[in-house]
This record gives C-alpha cells, sequence and structure tokens, in this order.
C-alpha cells in the first residue's frame, strides 16, 4: 500500500472514533505511533480528519443528495474524508477520487467513485452556519443567544484557531519575540504557529503552557496573592493548576485521574512550578482542609471546545447536558466546602450550555446562602468586553474576540467572613 493510502487509511481510522464516542478521538490520536506511520503521514491524517469534523455538517448535506440510499458508515466516513480533501486541503481532485475510491470495498468502488464525482461537479457545499452544528445544538444555541447569536457561534466551527499559550513569567520579553507572538489582553500569547510545540522556543526551558486564551480566565479571576492557598478541584491537564502556582500560592491539585495527574507532576516539574497533587473524586474527598480560594473547572459538556476538537459537536447528546448538570451541583456543594470563611470561589464550565453555566450560579445563591457574587467587571483579567453579564458573571462566546476563543461560563463567589 501507498504512504498516501496508508496515510488516509488512518485517517479512517481517527474518524471512525471521532465519531464513535466522547474522547475518542484523543485515545486514538495518542495510538497514531503505533500504526508505524512516518510523522508526515500522522500529520496529514490528522489535518484530514480535523477539516471533516470542521465542515461535517455541509459535507453531509452534500452526501445526502448524492445517495439514494444509506450506504454503511465506512463508505460514508471514507466519502467526508474525501470529499473534505477536495474542497477544504487543495488535494488534487483525481488525487482525492482514486484514494477514496481503492479504500473502498470493491463492490461499491462503482458507487464511491461515482458520488465523488458528482459531488465534485457542484462544487465546495455553501457554509451556512446553521448546518456547520448538529440540528438540535444550533437550535439550542438561538433559544439561548438569539439567532444571530447562534449563527456567530456556528460560524466559527468552520475556522482553524490559533495557539494560545500562558507565560510562567508574563514579562518574559525574550520568549515572546523568539515566537514572534502577538500579547492578549490579560498576558497571555496568540501565534499562528503550527507544528510540534515541544520544539517551540521557550519549551524545554519551561517557560510557557499552552492553554486557551478564554480557559486562562478562570484562575486569573481568582486574583491569588503570594502564599495564599488555593486548591484546583478538576485540575488535570493542569494549566489552571499552573497559573496559581506561578502566581505564589500553596496550591493542592486534585483529580480523580492518577494517570492524567502524572502529567500533571511531570509539566510542573518542567515549569519549575510546585503544586501539591492529590488522586482523588472532589466530592468523596475525606480531608477537610479550607482553602483561601477554590477553583471549579467542573465536568461539561465541552461544547465550548468545538474550535480545536470538533468532534464534541458530534458526540454530545441531549441527556448529557441533564446528567452533567446533576453532577456538576454536587461538585459546587464539595467545592463549596472547601472555601475558608472570606475566602472565595470560581466555578467555570467550557460549555455554551446555559443549565452547565447560569443554571448552575443560580442555584448554587439559592441553596447557599452563605456566598454572594463578587462581579466580574467588564474587561476584568482581560476577559472580552461583550461577555460581562449583568448578573455579575461572564459568558464568553467563541466570537468575542477576533479570530475566536473557546466558549466559557465563569462566575467568582465569595464566602461570608463568619
Amino acid at each position: 500500500m501507498t504512504s498516501a493510502l496508508v496515510a488516509r487509511r488512518e485517517a479512517l481510522r481517527l474518524l471512525r472514533a471521532a465519531l464513535a464516542k466522547r474522547g475518542g478521538l484523543d485515545e486514538a490520536l495518542n495510538t497514531a505511533g503505533e500504526q508505524g506511520l512516518s510523522p508526515l503521514d500522522r500529520g496529514f491524517a490528522r489535518a484530514v480528519v480535523m477539516a471533516t469534523l470542521r465542515h461535517l455538517g455541509p459535507i453531509d448535506k452534500a452526501l445526502d443528495t448524492k445517495l439514494q440510499r444509506e450506504p454503511p458508515e465506512p463508505v460514508r466516513n471514507l466519502l467526508r474524508l474525501g470529499l473534505a480533501q477536495a474542497f477544504w486541503l487543495d488535494t488534487p481532485a483525481f488525487a482525492a477520487v482514486n484514494t477514496t475510491v481503492e479504500l473502498a470495498p470493491k463492490p461499491l468502488r462503482g458507487l464511491v467513485n461515482a458520488v465523488m464525482r458528482a459531488a465534485m461537479r457542484d462544487g465546495r457545499p455553501g457554509e451556512d452556519p446553521e448546518f456547520l452544528a448538529p440540528p438540535w445544538l444550533f437550535t439550542r444555541w438561538q433559544a439561548a443567544y438569539g439567532d444571530q447569536g447562534a449563527r456567530d457561534i456556528a460560524a466559527c466551527i468552520a475556522l482553524e484557531p490559533a495557539t494560545d499559550l500562558t507565560l510562567r513569567d508574563p514579562s518574559d520579553a525574550e520568549t515572546i519575540q523568539a515566537l514572534e507572538a502577538e500579547i492578549a489582553p490579560g498576558g497571555g500569547l496568540r501565534l499562528n504557529r503550527r507544528g510540534d510545540v515541544t520544539q517551540w522556543p521557550g519549551f524545554e526551558d519551561g517557560r510557557w503552557w499552552v492553554q486557551d486564551r478564554a480557559a486562562a480566565l478562570p484562575a486569573r479571576l481568582l486574583d491569588l496573592k503570594p502564599d495564599e492557598t488555593a486548591i484546583d478541584l478538576c485540575a488535570a491537564p493542569g494549566g489552571k493548576t499552573f497559573q496559581m502556582a506561578a502566581a505564589g500560592a500553596r496550591v493542592t491539585a486534585l483529580d480523580k485521574s492518577a494517570a492524567r495527574l502524572r502529567r500533571v507532576d511531570a509539566s510542573l516539574t518542567r515549569l519549575g512550578l510546585t503544586a501539591e497533587t492529590v488522586a482523588a473524586d472532589a466530592t468523596a474527598w475525606t480531608d477537610t482542609r479550607q482553602y483561601d480560594a477554590v477553583l471549579l473547572d467542573a465536568p461539561c459538556s465541552a461544547t465550548g471546545t468545538f474550535r480545536r476538537h470538533p468532534d464534541v459537536l458530534w458526540n454530545a447528546r441531549p441527556s448529557d447536558i441533564a446528567s452533567l448538570a446533576e453532577l456538576q451541583a454536587r461538585f459546587l456543594d464539595a467545592a463549596a466546602r472547601r472555601v475558608a470563611p472570606g475566602g472565595r470561589l470560581v466555578y467555570s464550565v467550557c460549555s455554551l450550555e446555559p443549565e452547565e453555566g447560569e443554571g448552575q450560579a443560580r442555584a448554587f445563591l439559592r441553596t447557599h446562602p452563605e456566598f454572594s457574587i463578587a462581579a466580574i467587571e467588564p474587561e476584568e483579567a482581560g476577559s472580552p468586553a461583550a461577555s460581562a453579564a449583568p448578573e455579575g458573571w461572564l459568558r464568553v462566546l467563541p466570537h468575542h474576540v477576533d479570530g475566536g476563543l473557546d466558549g466559557f461560563f465563569v462566575a467568582r463567589f465569595v464566602r461570608g467572613a463568619s
């Protein structure tokens, strides 16, 4: 099998994993090195899959006009990959068609050839934002943010994001210059570099870590002072823990996954930072310590992360949101017990769904009268001005800054002194 076919066969494996279950793409990418592919072929396979997922709605709409009956799922996936290559990766038409046909089961090669050629005669499908998201999610966004808001959110699905970094030392001008980075509000960096981040200037020296601009807001909004005590209740993959430690706080990083915490420990070592790491479920942890600052970036549907993880949109289910909302409420109860009198709690989720954000904040204030909102000021900590809500929390939407950022909800609470 030629290198071109090997790479595309790997893309088929990745796409199947991405659509099979939540987290499936990450698992498959973690085993990509075991498939015997060259780095170039692995990179191509990933690029094809990401393009397919970002444009899956328009691709399927185009295919549905050419298919008289539903083909086996592997064949639909092959066609999806073929059209993504031709329309969004500038693969020559003959190469996109021929490689797709060669990977198809022999009895269906005629069908695959005919569908590919017919779809390509029509040209690249239009990308009305309404068709970039799963219909049920787009309808939810319309209800929450209005028709134009939903369209603005969905339009970001098709865009390849820049890379955002957080500096260990925000005044590190040498690293900023070496990376040729743009300084974002709040002090993060934005780059248009691509490729292996471990080879970028300052990585081995522990000068920075990868962290979306929106994901950096919750820890900044704790406004930690040196030597304060702080806990990150769902710490992995560790970006917020690193921020808290870099601020000089005495940090406990809690996560139920010991394996993920080992990666946090490795990153702490690379960055020259210190934190206590504890493998435990935050809702069942028996330690009785309380902290000056508590950060709960809770488990969620992660629909706000679609810029880097477009597969989350196609794995999410309506029932997930209700079950996750119940889990978030339990985590918030556990977080409240960790806040010392006079301390503060920041709650965040990388979800666009109101039940996981605004709904949780309102319910928390009803059931925990010892807490009140500590209002987040417009543009505080580098937050987009458009994200400030009248209730004093943040509803960050992907289109709130040029170039985009993850969708997030962030609320800050303060506990009474007695």
